[in-house]
């Protein structure tokens, strides 16, 4: 099956990014806010990293209208109904994910494919909300999805061999890469750098070296582009909290449990960019690391 419309369903930075990665490549999109209400910051923020790009000569002003042109931006989940691939991009909450995949279950319509890009949580405890286990799969992309090249693809047992392929063509037809995984929780990314970035955090309260230190040591010994700390910063601390709780949960692995500070922090509403503080204080320019954690 060709994938010419997906519908996607969160507004937020991930599922902005999604549509905009496949608007880019010519595919319709209706971006759902997950939450009732206007669509504006969604809207707004695609169009202002568009802009950004037409003022570098990156891009020109005609095709970043055309992009936005071909989403759709609604808090109505029934836009879904027409699409060939809906993509669920939503707070990583189980019971939630899974309400609403019993609703877009409803709606889409018959052959659409349901897919999830949870980042830790497997495929298969969101694809028994469903009727059609055979058409639901995992796409897993990253942040910023406009320019990371990686979608990792977790079909589960059930997932019907024709799906899997189309999920691998559309995939490659947005000008991204995709990478077979089974449905385990967190996959092969997350499984690998959340226990490295809850190190890293736990390095800092055993007093290893400072915020800075950390960092530069991983970017200048180990070629990293960020260090740990700023990475937990970018993707924030509530969900990398949130990853390390699930992975743990999984495996029972001391080492992939959250530490005391990162629990701490959060609960603080301490969460990286997003709030301006995390590791770092993003109040400055540049980012200073955070004077009350050293």
């Amino acid at each position: 099956m060709s994938i010419e419309k997906i519908a996607v369903l969160g507004g937020g930075q991930m599922g902005a990014g999604i549509a905009e990665a496949a608007a880019s490549r010519g595919i319709s999109v209706a971006l759902i806010k997950a939450t009732p209400g206007p669509s504006d910051k969604a809207k707004a923020g695609i169009e202002k990293g568009l802009g950004r790009l037409v003022e570098k000569g990156k891009l020109s002003a005609d095709d970043a209208g055309a992009i936005v042109s071909r989403i759709t931006f609604t808090d109505d989940l029934n836009a879904a109904a027409d699409a060939d691939l809906f993509v669920e991009s939503i707070v990583e909450d189980i019971a939630i994910k899974k309400q609403k995949f019993a609703e877009a279950d409803k709606i889409v319509k018959a052959g659409g494919i349901l897919a999830s890009n949870t980042s830790t949580l497997c495929i298969g405890d969101m694809q028994a909300a469903t009727e059609r286990s055979d058409r639901f799969i995992g796409l897993h992309f990253f942040n910023p999805a406009t320019m990371m090249k990686l979608v990792e693809v977790i079909p589960t047992d059930s997932t019907d061999a024709s799906v899997v392929a189309d999920a691998v063509a559309f995939v490659e037809t947005i000008g991204k890469t995709p990478v077979l995984v089974k449905d385990r929780t967190g996959f092969i990314v997350n499984r690998l750098l959340t226990p490295y970035m809850c190190d890293a955090i736990r390095c800092l309260e055993d007093g290893l070296a400072d915020i800075a230190g950390i960092d530069t040591a991983m970017q200048l010994g180990a070629n990293h582009p960020m260090g740990p700390l700023s990475l937990a910063d970018y993707i924030g601390l509530d969900i990398v909290n949130a990853m390390s709780e699930n992975l743990f949960e999984a495996f029972g692995k001391d080492y992939m449990a959250p530490p005391a500070l990162l629990k701490k922090l959060v609960a603080a509403g301490t969460l990286g960019r997003k709030t301006k503080l995390g590791f770092y204080d993003y109040s400055e320019r540049p980012p200073v690391p955070n004077k009350e954690l050293g």
